[in-house]
């Protein structure tokens, strides 16, 4: 992708002002709210650029689901969810563009204002947004939902974070509700844009913290809850009288009539019913299965397809990661040194025939990924304070150890040895041991399911052996795994974070110093690097676009450079076989599978 991926005149159509050249001087009602300046998209769009906005309605399409359910409500901690409820049962004031990061459109708000420090912002409702059941949608509605949601042991804990940075929610008139923050957050005028709207009624006198079915949600979404089964199947029915059908941020979208989701607790018997047409999309992650398993009947028929559909999301981080508060693990070059014997080459072979990219850093795949070579311009200039401190590669440049792809990778155990032995470790009677004679050992923990993983642990810890380091792989299930993790028990574990186009306060919570010791954070490394903390500030503060990105590739290098994790292979393409008869766009936007993988711009020809 180019770095004027967010400026692009085709993609978004127009470029977007910079906050200091148009700003919210004077705050007034607007269709759309950007992080920096403007929304791409003018107040009289007719339809989101990636969208077919003349697909016909109609037809069904039957996804397969991995494991079970237990409740209908999304928005709770306690229960298994089935996960589309969330995305297409519900609807919040403010709708996504995935064509443009950090920019939101109205849908239940006809529009939003806020002041220029963005301190408040408030939204004013469409008079005719409604309810399933014909009630209106009111300011009472939205400050319940926030109110419950934002409750500590009510709603789930993804939003507590967010509305305990709200001083108070008040409603200006009938139709027009205010947020005003305890300080003021460019980013928090958009996250209160995204909360999903209950109906109150519906909750009076319920406890909205317990699961169950009880409760089958009215909301003012495309899509209602219809028939299902607990932990068996569960569809989506498209409302024919939806409020919303004719808003230009809808066009083209919930074409079809039923989205239903059937549920599998095993991964080969959903494949198998894919096959046999019970299922009509299928989401393939093996590459090297995409190549080898996908020559049955229907596909040689030409009653499915095989659709490959690229994305421009950053990487994210996937793969072992070592947790620094063990002092095995402290020094930087041991982190080097395991990372350059982690044969990435031979296992991607072994694992995928050798089809899949690596992850070269955490942001990788993205105009938000640090470049090669030197910090330059502004990253050079946000990462100067802190040059005494940050580790080697941070500023000259980092990559990653690469093998001759054999499976003796001598090269690389040359260089992993000579940085045990600049870290105070040698192989002593075989065993590599530091000065005191402790032997160099860690654990690897794992989900017991997980036989991808297991796959790819087993080959590292084969490769440890000749050098003396006692590594142990140990398979867990779910609820042993997430508890030991939770508090940071563990000395290697598999490790993933998705991350997005549009960076946040979350970052705190995955690289933030307070995770150190806190647990429950999302820094599993245990990183406490002052850097990095500066860095998401700059990122949070950024007065203009650019400054945002130089921000965000600045962290990229400083958590790249800090070797906290092992990385695996990524997809840079999502591989989806499907009914023939099932189509999508022809513009992908830059979230590309994420939105291609959802039916919500898809429709089906007859």
């Amino acid at each position: 992708m180019r770095l004027d991926l967010f400026q692009t005149a085709g993609r978004f159509m127009g470029a977007i002002s910079l906050v200091f050249a148009t700003g919210f001087a004077n705050a007034e009602p607007k269709h759309g709210i950007s992080m920096y300046g403007e929304p791409a998209l003018p107040h009289d769009f007719v339809s989101l650029p990636y969208v077919n906005a003349n697909a016909p309605k109609g037809g069904k399409i039957v996804l397969g689901e991995g494991g079970s359910f237990d409740s209908l409500n999304p928005h709770i901690a306690k229960s298994r969810v089935p996960w589309m409820l969330r995305f297409y049962a519900y609807e919040s004031l403010m709708a996504r563009s995935w064509d443009e990061p950090f920019t939101l459109y109205g849908l239940l708000a006809e529009s939003v204002e806020t002041s220029e420090e963005r301190d408040w912002v408030q939204f004013t409702l469409r008079p005719e947004a409604r309810f399933a059941d014909g009630s209106p949608v009111t300011v009472e509605d939205v400050i319940w939902s926030y109110e419950t949601l934002g409750t500590a042991g009510v709603g789930h804990p993804r939003y507590l974070g967010a509305w305990s940075k709200v001083e108070k929610a008040e409603a200006i008139d009938e139709r027009t509700v205010r947020f005003t923050f305890k300080e003021p957050d460019r980013e928090l005028a958009l996250i209160m844009g995204m909360r999903p709207i209950l109906k109150k009624a519906q909750w009076d006198g319920k406890e909205f913290n317990q699961g169950g079915f009880d409760i089958i949600p009215i909301t003012t979404a495309p899509y209602q809850v219809g028939d299902f089964e607990p932990g068996k199947y569960v569809s989506l029915v498209r409302n024919p009288d939806y409020w919303g059908k004719d808003l230009p941020v809808n066009k083209g979208r919930a074409n079809l009539d039923e989205i239903r989701m059937e549920f599998y607790l095993d991964g080969s018997v959903m494949f198998e019913a894919f096959k046999a047409g019970i299922l009509t999309s299928f989401r393939e992650t093996n590459a090297a299965k995409w190549e080898e398993n996908y020559d049955f009947p229907a596909i040689t028929s030409g009653k499915f397809v095989k659709s490959e559909i690229a994305h421009q999301r950053p990487t994210g981080i996937t793969g072992f990661v070592m947790n620094t508060r063990r002092d095995q693990f402290k020094d930087w070059r041991v982190r080097e040194a395991l990372i350059t014997l982690f044969n990435f080459e031979a296992i991607n072979d072994t694992v995928s025939g050798g089809t899949l990219p690596r992850i070269t850093s955490y942001f990788d795949n993205s105009p938000l990924g640090m470049k090669d070579g030197p910090a330059e311009g502004k990253v050079a200039e946000l990462l100067e304070p802190y040059a005494d401190d940050l580790l080697p590669g941070t500023i000259e440049g980092y990559t990653l150890p690469v093998s001759d792809g054999s499976l003796a990778n001598r090269k690389n155990v040359r260089k992993a040895l000579g940085l045990f032995k600049e870290a105070g470790w040698e192989i002593k009677d075989g065993k590599m041991q530091n000065a005191a004679g402790e032997p160099f050992q860690f654990e690897i923990v794992i989900n017991a399911g997980d036989k991808s993983n297991e796959r790819i642990g087993n080959l590292y810890v084969e490769a440890l052996q000749p050098l003396g380091i006692d590594a142990t792989l140990s398979r867990v299930d779910s609820a042993e795994l997430k508890e030991r993790t939770q508090i940071y028990d563990f000395d290697m574990a598999y490790y993933r974070r998705g991350l997005s186009l549009s960076p946040g306060n979350e970052q705190y919570n995955y690289w933030g110093s307070e995770g150190v010791e806190t647990p429950g954070s999302r820094n599993w490394m245990g990183m406490d690097v002052p850097a990095a903390e500066a860095m998401i500030d700059a990122m949070l503060n950024a007065p203009s676009q650019d400054d945002f990105v130089a921000a965000v590739r600045a962290l990229d290098r400083i958590l790249t450079s800090g070797r906290y994790v092992i990385p695996f292979s990524y997809s840079n393409i999502a591989r989806i076989a499907h009914d023939s008869r099932l189509k999508y766009p022809e513009h992908v936007p830059i979230y590309g599978d994420w939105i291609m993988y959802q039916p919500d711009v898809w429709w089906m020809e007859e």
